[in-house]
């Protein structure tokens, strides 16, 4: 009788998840998850379980979360487990070259972009960025490259005009997920899936997110500003100041007029519905934000709040 396929399985945060329960759902035996190791969170503090640790306590899947791999005695607990396949989905630690060989078929990794395009820690925020009109995930056998192994898999989804880095990235969770789940099929069929190496051409590397980066400077065009609204959101959330005020910005989009006022002036309230400013390109009109300390509102409770910040509609 054939055994079943043993699998590990790497990956951390919300994003991993649906690619965790593709997994429990292939027929594939997942004999371990393997996780970071719980990190303070929230107000208070407290240490708080990945959501990936979260999902496999409730699958009864047992959960190792090593603070590195890079120790001889964690790898050999891993290698302990005879899995066939390791697969890795945003787990956040590097593995050392020897653990990517410790399966018959090595390590699959999940990865959320069009590679080469994107290689790094935040593919789906740089490509909304970047103006990118597609994306998508590979499904890449992986090498000791930063996400430069030759891909098994891809799918590919338009970036439409008004997606977020929220609704970007649970669109190609799942999207990550059905490949995986196609992969594994094909696996557990016997079937050996052919690597095709990356092109050498459109490399561009994802740097990972800083919260100086949400921080709006009324000089950059109302596009790009709109974007870095749609790619912050909901993490870390763009910022700005309205007449002296502080805000965050979460809806926001661009108008392609010449408002004839300085970057950052606050030039009409579109009829109490929105905050039109004048940018160095265009006029960002803000449909929701909050005010420092506050909650999130639409525009028009904020100027209901702020009848001095009102204006005459151009």
């Amino acid at each position: 009788m054939t055994q079943p396929l043993r699998l590990v399985f790497a990956g951390t945060p919300q994003f991993a998840v649906p690619s965790l329960q593709a997994c429990l759902r292939s027929g594939a035996q997942v004999v371990a998850a393997y996780t970071q190791p719980d990190r303070p969170a929230g107000r208070g503090q407290k240490l708080a379980a990945s959501p990936v640790k979260s999902a496999a306590l409730a699958a009864n899947v047992p959960v190792e979360q090593p603070e590195t791999l890079r120790d001889a005695r964690e790898r050999e607990r891993l290698r302990a487990y005879a899995p066939d396949l390791i697969v890795v989905v945003a787990y956040g630690l590097i593995l050392p070259k020897s653990v990517l060989t410790i399966g018959r078929l090595g390590c699959w990794n999940v990865h959320a972009s069009l590679l080469p395009r994107w290689r790094g820690a935040a593919p789906i925020q740089r490509a909304i960025l970047a103006g990118d009109t597609e994306t998508g995930v590979g499904l890449m056998q992986m090498e000791a490259g930063l996400d430069t192994g030759p891909l098994l898999l891809e799918k590919r989804t338009p970036i439409a005009p008004d997606d977020s880095g929220g609704t970007l990235h649970d669109r190609l969770a799942a999207l990550g997920a059905d490949a995986l789940a196609n992969g594994l099929a094909r696996a557990l069929r016997g079937e050996v899936l052919v690597a095709t190496p990356q092109s050498a051409d459109g490399m561009t590397y994802a740097h990972k997110l800083d919260k100086a980066e949400a921080r709006l400077d009324w000089n950059d065009s109302a596009a790009a500003l709109a974007r870095k609204v749609r790619a912050f959101d909901p993490w870390p959330v763009a910022e700005a100041e309205i007449r002296g005020e502080r805000v965050r910005i979460w809806a926001a989009e661009a108008v392609a007029v010449d408002a004839q006022a300085a970057p950052g002036s606050l030039v009409a309230t579109h009829h109490c519905d929105a905050i039109d400013i004048a940018t160095g390109d265009g006029v960002l009109r803000i449909r929701e934000l909050q005010r420092d300390g506050g909650r999130r509102m639409q525009a028009r409770d904020w100027l209901n709040a702020r009848r001095d910040k009102v204006v005459h509609d151009a």
